[in-house]
């Protein structure tokens, strides 16, 4: 049964309905809350509220409408929400869910491995710097894998404007991640092999 019929037979009072919609979407809300808000619990906590109000405002939901993306948007303002009350901010990072789209074919070296961690813990750093405009963009698109038509849907923006914000927040990313070209300090003297 597609969401659109599950989402009429919700409205008709269906609880099994809904709750099919909840196991479909809970990982990608979860997901979403946790991008944001940067803590499992207050993302659980986001999800599921969020869940609680989609279903009362099933009434609102445009018919036709793909279910997805209003419930993102929903996810989205509960969990900004949460993150704006959290105090403790300073000492949380962003940890992606992304590792269930590693394939494990190969384990690779631990030096690989190290590496690995190295270069997305610099690219979630960068990430975390950016704007939340900016930060939402990307990651409704890379790491939640949404369509233009859907990262629109839930920005509540036009499909050409979730391109232009795409293009101007992965050139802000990558001007985080160049590396600086730092001069070399004059008239200090460098370490010599000849020791």
């Amino acid at each position: 049964m597609d969401d659109r019929d599950l989402v009429l037979k919700a409205r008709q009072g269906d609880v099994d309905a809904y709750a099919e919609l909840v196991r479909r979407y809970s990982e990608i809300a979860f997901r979403t809350a946790y991008l944001i808000t940067r803590d499992a619990g207050e993302a659980e906590d986001a999800a599921q509220e969020a869940f609680v109000k989609a279903y009362y405002a099933l009434d609102r939901f445009r018919t036709g409408a793909p279910f997805q993306p209003w419930l993102l948007r929903i996810v989205t303002n509960e969990a900004r929400n949460r993150r704006t009350r959290m105090s403790r901010q300073a000492s949380l990072r962003l940890q992606v869910a992304a590792s269930s789209q590693e394939t494990g074919a190969f384990l690779p070296s631990p030096e690989a491995a190290a590496l690995r961690l190295d270069q997305r813990q610099m690219l979630l750093e960068a990430l975390e710097s950016l704007r939340e405009e900016d930060r939402l963009v990307i990651i409704y698109r890379y790491f939640l894998e949404l369509s233009e038509a859907e990262i629109a849907e839930a920005l509540g923006c036009a499909r050409g404007t979730v391109k232009s914000r795409l293009s101007r927040a992965l050139a802000r990313l990558r001007q985080r991640l160049a590396p600086e070209a730092q001069p070399e300090p004059r008239g200090e003297l460098r370490s010599s092999d000849d020791d």
